[in-house]
């Protein structure tokens, strides 16, 4: 048995550091698995912080044509509503708001030529926000439609949460999506790893049968193999990961000049960051081991 040195390490694998192509593959799956698992996550707070959010939400309408008689109603909403155990706040939303939401689809003339609610051309309904407790049950929905179902036969009563299923269930399949393309970027890194060793294999058979007959053994080979896939790979996830979070944080200022509250509930924490660190590392882990089986079990059919 003998022990090979730097010297035979570099027969083995000659080519240098960041000058073949494998540290840049590398540096790619690296960098596409961070801006997807970076998604992944994002996703994953944004749709956590909509549901501490919206879980004891509910929305009151007052549907009426009639200004008067819909604010008649909705004052009532609100004294009935503000009463009932369980409730920690009932907001009426003003109608200057409304309207600031309404405008960009019906433009501005939606309140009329006087610009108030007697002349509005598009009715628009009174809208109330209301806190409980707790979360939203089908129990404690029924019993406020109940409070209002009498005296103010105008309101429509809606759990918020309900509104944004549909939006919840887009984003949980986009955070499936995510995980897919971790998972095929990971599966595409060893695929390419399993490539290199066995071109490098075949290019170096006449040395490794040498060292074979000197009395190197098939885990001193795989080896060799395994640390310069390793620096390789700790090389290119490097290189990937600036690249990949440079392009999060790129998008990430993007996305919170929208200045909307629901994107900016996205926001990466520390662990997620610290997830994000991890990818290198688990790049470097699947290609040295991804190698070694691969040399191993090359060495066997060879020798």
């Amino acid at each position: 048995m003998i022990s090979l040195g730097r010297e035979r390490k570099a027969q083995l694998v000659p080519q240098a550091r960041l000058t073949g192509p494998m540290p840049w593959v590398i540096a790619i799956m690296v960098a596409l698995t961070t801006i997807a698992a970076a998604g992944g996550l994002a996703l994953s707070n944004l749709a956590q912080a909509a549901r501490a959010e919206l879980s004891g939400g509910l929305t009151v309408q007052i549907v009426e044509a009639d200004p008067e008689e819909r604010g008649r109603q909705a004052e009532l909403a609100v004294s009935l509503l503000a009463n009932v155990q369980g409730v920690d706040t009932v907001t009426r939303v003003a109608d200057s708001e409304l309207r600031e939401l309404i405008e960009p689809w019906l433009g501005e003339d939606i309140g009329g030529n006087t610009g108030g609610m007697a002349g509005e051309a598009v009715p628009m309904p009174a809208l109330i926000d209301v806190r409980l407790s707790g979360p939203v049950t089908d129990s404690r929905l029924k019993r406020m439609r109940a409070v209002l179902q009498n005296k103010v036969p105008a309101a429509q009563v809606d759990a918020q949460s309900s509104w944004l299923a549909p939006v919840f269930a887009a984003i949980a399949s986009l955070q499936w999506l995510a995980l897919g393309l971790v998972v095929l970027l990971a599966g595409t890194s060893a695929a390419a790893v399993w490539l290199a060793s066995r071109s490098a294999l075949g290019s170096n058979r006449a040395t490794i049968e040498i060292v074979h007959l000197l009395g190197g053994t098939d885990g001193q080979i795989a080896r060799i193999f395994q640390r310069s896939i390793g620096i390789d790979a700790l090389l290119g996830g490097a290189v990937g990961l600036g690249f990949g979070v440079s392009a999060v944080l790129l998008l990430g200022r993007q996305f919170a000049a929208l200045g909307s509250g629901m994107i900016a509930g996205g926001g990466l924490g520390w662990p997620d960051w610290l997830a994000i660190a991890a990818i290198p590392l688990a790049g470097v882990l699947i290609a040295m081991f991804t190698a070694r089986l691969t040399v191993l079990a090359a060495l066997r059919k060879m020798l």
